[in-house]
């Protein structure tokens, strides 16, 4: 059987999700925890490898396990005695061994947020409105090459469908985006070129004109991974 977990964590001193031999990884801190809780070795599978600095509130992950503890509301908090303030387990269930939490998604919701302080912003009140429809451009089905990160791996394809790419305003402004699947460094590079139409630096009408050429360096730059929340996996 498999357990099913829902994490949270605060990625700042974190070289991502994924286990690497440069630094300490959130897959690694929870694989320790639950191999000293359940007492075997596990392999910690995630939803999506978020990358460094960059946090969740609602990440999936699945673990394979020869044996299912009676209480896992006992497992849960033992296991967040185990790993550091940074990141803490939310939710267990047990799932059937076919489920996997990578491929089964649907889609995936990040969040990005700005603070908007009445010292000068990247994103001013009066240009909200710009904002929001250049955000709006995004939706559907295109082809993201213009927002991929220039050290990307080659893919198959970086066409992608956006369900929901909108703009909330306020003290803190929030850039919500939802999509069956992104490609590497995509919401920052959205967020990079929002920040230029929010500040005026170019139209909100150059996002249609982005994503047809398809040219990365015709985008803004990569915003900072601080800001990036990996708020929700939908299945």
């Amino acid at each position: 059987m498999q357990l099913k977990l829902i994490v949270e964590y605060e990625g700042t001193r974190y070289q991502g999700w994924q286990v690497q031999p440069d630094g300490p990884t959130v897959q690694e801190v929870l694989e320790r925890a639950l191999a000293t809780v359940l007492r075997e070795p596990v392999r910690v599978r995630g939803a999506g490898r978020t990358d460094a600095g960059v946090h969740a509130c609602g990440q999936v992950a699945a673990v394979k396990v020869t044996r299912v503890p009676a209480d896992l509301g006992r497992l849960r908090k033992s296991l967040n005695a185990l790993t550091p303030e940074d990141v803490a387990v939310r939710e267990i269930a047990v799932v059937d061994d076919a489920f996997d939490p990578r491929r089964h998604a649907r889609s995936r919701v990040y969040e990005y947020r700005i603070l908007n302080t009445p010292a000068p912003s990247p994103f001013w009140r009066r240009h909200a409105w710009y904002v929001a429809e250049a955000a709006a451009a995004l939706v559907g089905e295109h082809d993201f090459a213009a927002f991929r990160g220039a050290d990307a791996e080659p893919v198959r394809s970086t066409v992608r469908r956006v369900l929901e790419s909108r703009v909330h305003a306020g003290p803190v402004l929030v850039y919500r985006i939802e999509a069956t699947a992104f490609v590497k460094h995509m919401v920052r590079n959205i967020v990079g070129t929002l920040v230029e139409v929010g500040r005026g630096a170019r139209p909100a009408s150059s996002l249609g004109e982005l994503l047809a050429g398809r040219d990365r360096t015709r985008a803004g730059a990569t915003a900072p991974a601080h800001g990036l929340t990996l708020v929700a996996i939908r299945y």
